[in-house]
């Protein structure tokens, strides 16, 4: 190996040997004894080239699986998709659809609560602060991999109007249960901010402080009001945000010319595809 510091120098033969294919996405790397034995070094030697290739998101840590090779692709999601009037009904979210039609297996962690309304939480429902929300938290995986942290706010009467107050996860997305109960969306608002990853979400996304995040937010409404607020945060190197506007046959055009899939049973694309990452 080079000159230059033990951890830098095994970091760098880690990371060839992801390169070169030794190591797949979803492999695990030998645990920090397990390197420091191999390479005659200290824990601490071997946990600093562990943390370099975190922060170069090459890898994450994982509580039960230790360190993990991350996936260089990135996930392309058509955000329109999510509330065009014409979307078919199913048993399922739109994450997973998503992530099954790029050839991915979704799954993810759900949790519920009410909670005072904080000063921008306020602003965006156009409620009072302190007035009751309810609060809900998913945070999604491909693969077991950590790929995005959504938290959704919900007016606490419409919550309860609908369910969506339930302590449990919504199989089929809020946005349709909205819907059948009388509370369809007519009008969004998105706002896409890149920006360094704060230390808790480094942390639940198993990322390196600082790595690039695309912060999106989309506030929902009604003819009568606002009726949610959605804030989906998720890397910036594996997630590209695509937007379609204009009628059926100019954006069928498009998904044909790009190669997009088609879903079963549904004659328009999802638009979601898997391109190479950045090396």
């Amino acid at each position: 190996m080079a000159d230059g510091p033990r951890y830098q120098r095994i970091a760098d033969l880690l990371r060839e040997e992801i390169r070169a294919g030794k190591w797949e996405p979803g492999d695990r790397l030998p645990s920090h004894n397990e390197l420091a034995e191999q390479m005659q070094v200290s824990i601490t030697t071997a946990r600093n080239a562990i943390q370099l290739l975190v922060a170069e998101n090459l890898v994450y840590t994982a509580t039960s699986r230790g360190t993990i090779v991350r996936s260089q692709e990135v996930l392309e999601s058509v955000v329109t998709n999510h509330i065009r009037p014409d979307r078919p009904k199913a048993a399922h979210d739109i994450f997973s659809e998503i992530a099954r039609a790029a050839g991915r297996e979704p799954s993810k962690v759900f949790s519920a609560r009410m909670e005072p309304a904080s000063s921008e939480v306020a602003h965006w429902l156009g409620v009072a602060r302190d007035e009751w929300v309810v609060s809900r938290t998913i945070m999604q995986y491909l693969d077991n991999e950590p790929w995005s942290w959504e938290v959704s706010f919900y007016p606490r009467d419409l919550a309860e109007a609908t369910g969506i107050d339930a302590p449990h996860d919504i199989p089929e997305g809020t946005t349709r249960r909205l819907a059948e109960r009388g509370f369809a969306e007519t009008a969004h608002r998105d706002t896409v901010v890149a920006r360094p990853a704060t230390a808790e979400e480094a942390a639940l996304l198993g990322v390196g402080p600082g790595t690039l995040l695309l912060d999106h937010l989309r506030i929902g409404a009604n003819h009568e009001r606002i009726t949610r607020v959605t804030r989906h945060r998720s890397t910036a190197a594996r997630n590209r945000l695509a937007y379609e506007l204009g009628d059926d046959e100019g954006t069928d055009i498009i998904r044909k010319t790009l190669g997009a899939p088609c879903p079963p049973g549904n004659s328009h694309s999802f638009g979601n595809s898997l391109l190479p990452g950045a090396p």
